[in-house]
């Protein structure tokens, strides 16, 4: 990242998995070769993720630990203390990354917000800052008013939604683009072109579409409770794409999202 630091490209997301799952997803996860764990205070599930993060046998400082301030507590010092709040849930002396979830614009309280995570940053309880959902301009306005650009931007990306422009913008100021809904819910995961070059590789459509994403230079987390497939996600580094698979998946692009557009908030 811009700031110096490591984060593991393939990730866990945890979006909708319950409090009560939790510590078991991620305990797994870890089992099975992931160190990065993405979660959210509206997951509802920081306490799980932290309990399954220190029962597991891999290090706390091996492991990259992901979570993000919501929307109702944008705000210098409302930020502050939803992230001490996280921080208890999760149990842990630091976060790897902390993430303004969406930018709220008809808040226009963002960057206020922004400032509240540069200062968690400097205090040391948070090791990277980023943003989520976040548009080219609600990155300029950022960088404009404190000078400090984000390290990662966390956005909706699958190959209905390639977002080549943000991912063009976010690279070429420095930012690395993450990928949340990799696999669009498992919308893409019944296309026939997927489906054909997983039959090619001798892959799942699914590992076909994080391959995609590794290539594109994209962190991506995608997510599963089930244990087949957390392992099958991550067993994506053995095999490549082609010239021909990429130009097939474009052809996938429909700008179609499945969450709503961070421009409309």
């Amino acid at each position: 990242m811009n700031d110096g630091f490591l984060i593991p490209q393939v990730g866990l997301g945890v979006y909708k998995v319950a409090d009560d799952d939790a510590a078991d997803v991620v305990r797994e996860a870890i089992r099975v070769g992931y160190r990065h764990v993405d979660t959210a205070k509206l997951y509802d599930n920081e306490e799980g993720v932290g309990r399954g993060i220190r029962e597991s046998d891999v290090p706390r400082e091996d492991l990259f630990v992901t979570t993000k301030v919501w929307n109702d507590d944008h705000a210098y010092d409302r930020t502050l203390r939803a992230f001490d709040a996280s921080l208890e849930r999760l149990a842990l002396d630091y976060v790897d990354l902390y993430l303004i979830h969406w930018p709220v614009p008809s808040q226009d309280l963002y960057v206020e917000t922004w400032k509240a995570l540069v200062q968690l940053r400097e205090s040391g309880r948070v090791r990277s800052i980023g943003v989520s959902n976040f548009t080219e301009r609600h990155i300029d306005r950022l960088v404009d008013e404190t000078g400090v650009t984000p390290a990662v931007n966390q956005i909706e990306l699958h190959p209905r939604l390639p977002q080549a422009a943000v991912r063009e913008y976010d690279a070429a100021n420095g930012v690395l683009t993450e990928a949340w809904s990799p696999l669009a819910r498992g919308g893409v995961l019944t296309d026939p072109t997927l489906i054909e070059i997983a039959a090619k590789h001798d892959r799942s459509p699914a590992q076909v579409v994080i391959r995609w994403h590794i290539e594109l230079g994209n962190v991506v987390i995608p997510k599963s409770v089930t244990p087949d497939r957390i392992a099958s996600n991550f067993d994506v580094f053995d095999f490549a794409l082609d010239s021909d698979d990429l130009a097939k998946i474009a052809t996938l692009d429909s700008a179609s999202r499945t969450g709503r557009d961070p421009d409309l908030d």
